[in-house]
Formats: C-alpha cells, sequence, structure tokens
C-alpha cells in the first residue's frame, strides 16, 4: 500500500475528528481517541514510531503542574461569583437611566456596561446570558428595534473575549509561549525570548478599547440617521437633575472598577502574576457578592476592600520582608499596619464566605454551592480538552504534520499576508463548529511555530503579542457570526418569544463587519498590540 504515507495518515486524523466531531461526539474524547486509534493503525502499517506514546504522560503531567493555568481555574470562579452577585443588574439598570435621556441611550449603556463586565469577569458567554435577560425586554418595550437590540447585546456580551482579563487570553498566552519557544529553536536561537500572559493582557487593552468605541459610534451613526429606532426615554424615567440616581450609579461603578484595578492593575504593573491577580480577583469576587447579597455585611465588606487596598499600597511604598540585617522604623511601622490590615481583609473573608454559603439564590440554591459547582465543570471541562488535543498534536507531529504545514504555508503566494489570512479564515470558519478552546488548542500549537518564524517586513519577525491578540479577535468575530455563533444561540436561549432567530442574525451582522474592520485596522496598525508591552515589559 504505496498510498499510505505519513500525510495521508495525517489527512486521515484530520479527517476522522472533523467527522466525529460533525456527529456531536464530545471534542475531547474526540480528539484523544480518533488520534490513539489513527496512531495504532499507522504503527502497525510502520509509518509511525509507537515510542512516541511515551512523551503524553510527559505532556498531560505538564499541563497539571502549569501554573498558569491555574488562572483559568480561578478566573472562572471571580466571573462566575460577580455573576451571582447581582452585580450587572444593577449597574445596567443605572447607566442605562443615566443615559436615558438620549436616542440609543440603553444602547450606549449596554455596551458600556458589557466592557465592563468583560475586565471584571472575562466570561463571554455569561455575560450574553446575563445581557440578554436583563436589557433586552427592557429595550423592545422601549420601542427599540428588535435587530439593533440583539445585535448590541451579543456583541457587547462578547467583549470578554478580547478585553483583559480574558480567559481565551490566558489560553492564548500559555499556548502562544510555547510555539514562541519551538519558533526560536527551529531559528537555530537556544536562549529563546519569552511571552507571557502580562504581555498578551498589556496588547490587547488598546484594540479592546478601539473595538468598544466602534460599536458606540455605530449606534451613534444609526441614531443620528434615524432616531426612531432607538428612541430617548421619558423624562420621568431617566436620571435628569437626580443626584440621587448619580450616586447610585457610583456605587454600582465601583465596584467592578475597583476589581479592575486590583486584577488588571497588579498584572500590567507587575506587582503579581496572571494566577496570583486571579487569586486576588477571586477574593474580591466573594466580597463584592457578599455586600450586594446581604445588606448587614456591607460594613464589613467595605473594611475588608479598604484593608486590601491598604495592603496593596504598603506593598508598593515599603519592603515589608522582616528577615533582615537591618529595619528601619518606618518599615517596622508598615509592617505592623500590613498585619492588622490582614487580619482584617481575613476577617471580612471568613464573613463573606459565610454569607455567600448560607444565602440562596432565586433558583434556591446555596450561593458559594452553584459558583463552586460551575466552576468545576467549566474548568473540568477545558483542561479534559486540554489533555485531548495534547494527544491529537502529539501524533500529528509524529506523522509530521508541523512539517507538512510549515512547507505549505511558506509555499503559498504572497508570503505573509497569505499565511495568516488563510490561518485565519480557517479559525474564523472552526468558529462556527468548535468553542474557541478546542480552536485554541488544535490550531495554535500546529501553525504558530510557523507563523512566527515568519516575517511581516525585511528583517522584522511576527511579533507573538500581536498573532495572539488578531487570534482572540478573530475567535470573538466567529463567536457571533451567523448561523452557528455560539453568542447567537446564548441569546436565542434566554430571548422572548417575539424575537424572531432572523432578527438576531439581521442585528449582529453590522457588529461582524466592524469586528472585521478591527481586524483590518490591527493588520495595518500592529502598534496598537505591541506598543503598550513593549512600554511596559521593554523589548
Amino acid at each position: 500500500m504505496e498510498f499510505i504515507t505519513p500525510e495521508f495518515m495525517c489527512a486521515a486524523l484530520v479527517c476522522l475528528v472533523a467527522t466525529l466531531l460533525l456527529f456531536g461526539f464530545p471534542v475531547a474524547f474526540t480528539l484523544a481517541g480518533s488520534s490513539l486509534i489513527i496512531a495504532a493503525i499507522g504503527a502497525y502499517l510502520g509509518v509511525l514510531d509507537w515510542a512516541i506514546m511515551t512523551a503524553f504522560p510527559q505532556r498531560v503531567f505538564s499541563i497539571m503542574t502549569n501554573e498558569v493555568l491555574i488562572a483559568v481555574v480561578l478566573f472562572v470562579f471571580m466571573g462566575v461569583m460577580l455573576e451571582r452577585s447581582k452585580l450587572a443588574e444593577e449597574l445596567l439598570e443605572n447607566m442605562a437611566r443615566i443615559f436615558g435621556s438620549k436616542p440609543g441611550g440603553i444602547a450606549y449603556a449596554v455596551c458600556i456596561v458589557g466592557a465592563l463586565l468583560a475586565a471584571s469577569t472575562g466570561i463571554a458567554g455569561a455575560t450574553v446570558v446575563t445581557m440578554g435577560l436583563l436589557s433586552l425586554p427592557v429595550m423592545i418595550r422601549r420601542g427599540y428595534d428588535p435587530s439593533l437590540s440583539c445585535g448590541i447585546i451579543t456583541a457587547s456580551g462578547t467583549l470578554g473575549q478580547i478585553i483583559p482579563p480574558s480567559i481565551i487570553l490566558v489560553i492564548l498566552g500559555d499556548q502562544l509561549s510555547v510555539a514562541y519557544q519551538n519558533a526560536q529553536f527551529e531559528q537555530g536561537i537556544f536562549s529563546p525570548d519569552t511571552v507571557s500572559v502580562n504581555e498578551l493582557f498589556a496588547g490587547a487593552l488598546f484594540p479592546g478599547f478601539v473595538l468598544v468605541s466602534l460599536y458606540i459610534l455605530y449606534i451613534f451613526v444609526r441614531t443620528i440617521i434615524n432616531p426612531a429606532i432607538a428612541p430617548a426615554m421619558p423624562p420621568e424615567d431617566n436620571a435628569n437633575g437626580d443626584n440621587r440616581l448619580i450616586w447610585k450609579l457610583l456605587g454600582s461603578l465601583i465596584p467592578p472598577i475597583f476589581l479592575i484595578v486590583a486584577v488588571l492593575g497588579s498584572i500590567l504593573a507587575g506587582i503579581a502574576s496572571p494566577t496570583e491577580a486571579a487569586a486576588v480577583g477571586g477574593g474580591g469576587a466573594i466580597l463584592l457578592a457578599s455586600y450586594k447579597l446581604n445588606v448587614a455585611t456591607r460594613t464589613t465588606m467595605l473594611a475588608g476592600l479598604i484593608a486590601f487596598a491598604v495592603m496593596v499600597t504598603l506593598a508598593l511604598g515599603f519592603d515589608l520582608r522582616s528577615q533582615r540585617d537591618v529595619v528601619t522604623t518606618k518599615d517596622w511601622i508598615a509592617i505592623a499596619a500590613a498585619i492588622v490590615a490582614t487580619c482584617v481583609f481575613l476577617f471580612a473573608m471568613a464573613v463573606a464566605l459565610r454569607t455567600t454559603f448560607k444565602e440562596r439564590s432565586s433558583n434556591g440554591l446555596r450561593v458559594l454551592a452553584q459558583v463552586m459547582r460551575s466552576t468545576m465543570s467549566i474548568s473540568s471541562m477545558v483542561f479534559v480538552i486540554l489533555i485531548g488535543a495534547a494527544m491529537f498534536s502529539l501524533v500529528f507531529r509524529g506523522f509530521g504534520g508541523d512539517e507538512i504545514i510549515e512547507e505549505w504555508l511558506k509555499s503559498l503566494p504572497g508570503g505573509t499576508l497569505s499565511a495568516v489570512l488563510i490561518v485565519m479564515i480557517i479559525m474564523f470558519f472552526l468558529g462556527f463548529f468548535l468553542d474557541y478552546l478546542e480552536i485554541v488548542f488544535i490550531v495554535v500549537p500546529i501553525v504558530a511555530p510557523v507563523l512566527l518564524q515568519m516575517e511581516v517586513a525585511p528583517g522584522v519577525l511576527m511579533s507573538p503579542v500581536w498573532l495572539g491578540v488578531m487570534m482572540a479577535l478573530n475567535l470573538q468575530t466567529s463567536y457571533l457570526t451567523p448561523p452557528f455563533g455560539y453568542a447567537l444561540f446564548f441569546l436565542r436561549g434566554v430571548a422572548p418569544d417575539t424575537i424572531k432567530t432572523g432578527q438576531i442574525y439581521k442585528g449582529v451582522i453590522p457588529f461582524v463587519l466592524i469586528q472585521l474592520f478591527c481586524l483590518v485596522i490591527l493588520w495595518f496598525f500592529p502598534n496598537l498590540a505591541i506598543w503598550l508591552p513593549a512600554q511596559i515589559y521593554g523589548g
């Protein structure tokens, strides 16, 4: 059987995986099972060295001991806890009344709240569902065009894909770090540079702001052309002259902003790693949830948040190590203050945990129990898929698939532009059928080492940060695109029966075009993604 070549076996592996996925088999088990079957056949036919499979346990061990991936679990916990705390509901209601006197006011509020929730939670699906439940009925009742309303909610709800701290950016950063090192090894560089999740977070900030600005600009233009599609709220329902509402808005804005500063600020400032910052975010989410769920705990929660701010300030301004030869009086005072602040914070955390354990949500279940179960379920899915993808990439590389992909991408007419365009199109269409997790775990380890060896200009290699942000933005676009975008299914599940599926599809198309336009902007202006990481981390 002369046609049984490594190339044929690679094609057979990809076809088997695609076929089983189309039949609805679970992704993780499809990846692992298909790879194992094809590997066994290849070894039997003599086109694969079975000894390569002995590397699989080491890959699983590397995944389980990867400290960066712990951030995924913690960010999931933080996002689910905030979702249960009713933070979005209060923020959206007050923001909508502040902007209500203007045409499109509720739409502006949805965009801003979506961006704030994205920067607080990093979970796109939960945000779409929350915004759909809270804002869509209000927008329809106020006379908003159903298509425009659906488009705004789905687009704003998926901002968690690109605005840090995003779970997809954590996973992309981990995968790109390995791919970047492999690319440098291929070039004969054996003391390689690294790329971190911190850099990817910094790189995604400006593109995320640009995307939100484009959304708001689109709403502004549409309401200028036709104010009837998004009418202003009646005067009695908005906040004109209502100082109490402004204070309420500030009260609902401060908690997410505090969390954003605590998590994202500590990462970008280099105070904490993404994993450490995610742990801080999880603790902050518990305090905020307790603050919202039980009025009686608010004083204690505020004390805990203040104590935390004091701890961070002291850590920045003083050397708090007591095991030193010389400790100044100022440092001893700072150490004592830090100990007191820590005790206050721990007491507040104990009260918050007790509150979230005892309080029940609308479905009658305890809040903390629900959050823990959801976190365990989502995290287990992530890691099982990652293990399945590790088996797939191992077998694919065993057949020389990485070399086949490298030769193919480098042989494309048009060079780097064609290679990046083809990869982006493939990832875009895969987004119709697969979740972003599967796409990242399958595609990035195969194509990223090749792309990162290519030049975007004479003598200038492709930036891993720029490539990561491009991929994240692209995956967000596929998350929105009809007819299979996941965000559309999420909204369809919570939208009123009066909303037709066609209206959801129609409303989201302009935002898909905005996303694609943002990708074009990022291609021609790569400094949007590269400049901030270079300023913060050098290089």
